[in-house]
């Protein structure tokens, strides 16, 4: 039981992963911006906090939905904020971007990677929207539900953070390992490219208000 449990986890986080939300946008451009190390931690962030938000969707589903609900649109609206100001500074940055000449160029590791990926989850509400689904869906099998053993959500959600980990292991080695062979022109339309990304991603929140 608890092996299938471990792979159900493993697949959905990994799979939770993949999709290119902002997120995903914000990991790839601190991998190429500050180097492998920065976008390890960005990744690993996220990881934790999808761990973190599966284990309290499948411990209470009733007690996030209502008060969640209650703030949807407030919190839409930060998210949108956010995203709008990662996008215009990830815009600015790619118009001045210079690769460094030497390892010894790359900006020492700081809280940024972790900052910005927990600003992006505490203000983007599909993210909670998402794992209650995942919550929801699992919980309707017995061997994830809380009042069958206490050990399953806690192991599911380890899981799950174990699959997002890969994701972003894969993510970052492939892009790390690639970047070189760019020029800076193409670095600087990539951080265009992903800075016009996020700002689509804030013009769709904002939508979702209305629709």
């Amino acid at each position: 039981m608890a092996g299938i449990i471990i792979l159900v986890g493993l697949a959905v986080g990994f799979l939770a992963a993949i999709p290119l939300g902002p997120v995903n946008v914000y990991v790839i451009s601190q991998t190429l911006k500050r180097g492998s190390l920065h976008g390890f931690v960005s990744g690993l962030t996220t990881s934790i906090l999808d761990g973190f938000y599966c284990l309290i969707a499948l411990i209470g589903i009733s007690q996030i939905t209502d008060p969640m609900m209650k703030y949807l649109i407030p919190m839409k609206v930060l998210a949108s904020f956010v995203l709008i100001f990662l996008s215009a500074r990830l815009y600015r940055q790619g118009k001045t971007f210079a690769r460094p000449a030497t390892p010894q160029d790359v900006p020492p590791l700081s809280a940024k990677p972790i900052l910005g990926v927990i600003l992006l989850y505490i203000s983007n509400p599909t993210i909670y929207i998402f794992w209650l689904g995942v919550a929801g869906a699992t919980t309707a099998h017995t061997w994830t539900h809380m009042s069958n053993s206490g050990w399953r959500p806690i192991v599911f959600s380890l899981a799950c953070t174990l699959g997002s980990v890969l994701w972003y292991f894969i993510l970052i080695r492939f892009v790390f390992k690639h970047h070189l062979q760019f020029q800076p022109t193409t670095f600087k339309k990539i951080f265009i490219g992903l800075a016009l990304m996020l700002l689509g991603f804030a013009i769709y929140t904002l939508i979702t208000i209305f629709i």
